[in-house]
């Protein structure tokens, strides 16, 4: 098949890009800077920005299918314009497309409802590589620091990336969305841990207080409608967080990757300078 991966450099789609390229799809990579995209040989990669429907024409065009993400731009928002891309879409004759998703519905997967494309929507819980987030601090202090320690059923990136991959390029995804957890639900103390062990060094949880956390988020630069977000999200999580779910075996046939993998993937990442 003739595939076309939108976020073709972000952590699920450099998976993807990998998966459908080693079994022998033939794979173009939309990327904002081709340069510096650092995919596999062989991998045609293209120029073109998701919020400029015009400069999409050319690399959607010969494609079979496509991934698809709801985001972009420089500050990654919701995409405004999803029915345009997604008339392209049809226009270009691709006929099946998956979504990366999000928590509630974009202007993409409202015009995929009502268009005549097969598509398939990907709801991962919470990415595993959100930990990447802590590597300045355990580098500068063996600490990981946050308000938020309820159990969350993390999801590694390639096992998302494995389920658009099945959608893709097998029968029977069509108008399925898929909520996709990894194998077990942990708190922040204990992916700590795991950290720790992979890295062989010690790194240690401190649970924040709310105006410490507070404080932490808008380090990030973000503004105060977000922080208050992530109060809110850290205080009150969603019920679904700590529930696992098997759609990611069921889809592909493997079960998913633990946190204890991803862990050792990026264990370098979490170790000090020195």
């Amino acid at each position: 098949m003739r595939i076309l991966v939108t976020g073709a450099t972000g952590h699920v789609g450099r998976h993807l890009v990998a998966q459908l390229h080693e079994a022998g799809h033939a794979v173009r990579a939309l990327t904002r800077n081709p340069a510096k995209a650092g995919l596999p040989n062989g991998v045609e990669v293209v120029a073109g920005d998701l919020t400029d429907p015009t400069s999409l024409e050319a690399a959607f065009e010969g494609m079979d299918a496509v991934h698809l993400i709801t985001f972009g731009g420089d500050e990654l928002e919701d995409l405004a314009n999803g029915t345009d891309i997604v008339e392209l879409t049809a226009r270009s004759g691709i006929r099946r497309a998956t979504v990366l998703g999000g928590w509630a519905a974009t202007s993409i997967e409202e015009a995929l409802a009502v268009s005549s494309i097969s598509w398939t929507i990907v709801q991962p819980a919470e990415f595993m590589g959100n930990a990447l987030e802590f590597v300045p601090e355990v580098r500068a202090t063996r600490t990981v620091s946050m308000l938020a320690n309820y159990p969350s059923a993390v999801v590694h990136e390639a096992d998302i990336a494995s389920v658009a991959a099945t959608a893709l390029t097998t029968e029977g995804h069509a108008g399925k969305a898929y909520p996709l957890t990894g194998p077990e639900a942990l708190t922040p103390a204990e992916r700590t841990l795991l950290l720790a062990d992979a890295a062989g060094e010690p790194i240690e949880f401190v649970q924040l207080s709310v105006e410490a956390e507070r404080e932490r988020l808008r380090g990030y630069g973000y503004d105060e409608d977000y922080v208050e977000f992530g109060i809110q999200l850290a205080t009150n999580p969603p019920q679904a967080a700590n529930t696992v779910l098997s759609t990611i075996e069921e889809v592909t046939g493997r079960p998913p990757r633990t946190f204890a993998q991803w862990a050792k993937e990026h264990a370098h990442q979490f170790r000090g300078l020195a």
